[in-house]
């Protein structure tokens, strides 16, 4: 083959490169993106029995260490005590056995404010929502027209559920509650306690009672 014919195959072949449909090993694809199964999706459908409707949530975006899910757990705790830990983005209700429950969270800087013994003081159905003074402050715009509160409902940042932790007689001003933002399990962001999935949050209200014994670890 001539020197001629030899660069025109390699003009050909740089020109085509662009075009070439590479492995998944080598496009750094990054790790396979887990599933959950049927079951597990069922618990996150779309609720509309409630007061206000709630989203489902697509299988695709729930993370299997965030699930709902029945877990070993060692403990000095009884039966029915609500654990937080809010570094770990988990939160446990003790079980009989060894066991707990465990759900995902999400984390705001008030989550992170309280630590130690606390009991469920409160419990509110589709509870109504103020945005603090410091939210307000550093988002105008979008904290300013709910300077006075917003009611109970499917945009509520609080969610169809919230637990109000007291201690001392004395609200901690530390939440338990549900979120219009399920992207942010297992997150830390930036305003708000102890977020839930919605569907979590839900299921977690009705198995704990008012008085209940809550750790923040």
């Amino acid at each position: 083959m001539s020197l001629r014919s030899l660069l025109a195959l390699a003009a050909v072949a740089v020109t085509l490169g662009g075009c070439v449909t590479q492995s998944e090993a080598e496009l750094d694809l990054g790790p396979p993106k887990s599933t959950v199964g049927p079951a597990i999706a069922a618990r996150y459908a779309a609720i509309d029995t409630d007061k206000h409707p709630i989203a489902g949530i697509d299988p695709e975006d729930l993370q299997p260490a965030y699930v709902r899910q029945l877990v070993d757990y060692k403990t000095d705790e009884p039966p029915g005590t609500v654990v937080v830990d809010p570094h770990r983005r988990f939160l446990y209700l003790v079980m009989e056995g060894g066991k707990a429950l465990r759900y995902g969270v999400g984390v705001g800087k008030a989550g992170l404010a309280f630590s130690g013994t606390a009991h469920v003081g409160r419990k509110a159905e589709w509870p109504h929502w103020t945005p603090t003074k410091n939210m307000i402050a550093r988002e105008p715009q979008r904290y300013g027209k709910w300077a006075s509160g917003m009611d109970g409902g499917a945009t509520n940042p609080l969610g169809p559920r919230a637990l109000y932790l007291f201690k001392d007689g004395k609200d901690t001003l530390y939440r338990i509650h549900g979120t219009t933002e399920p992207e942010t399990i297992g997150q830390a962001v930036s305003s708000g306690c102890i977020r839930m999935l919605n569907q979590d949050v839900i299921d977690l209200y009705a198995r704990v009672p008012k008085g209940a014994k809550v750790v923040v670890k």
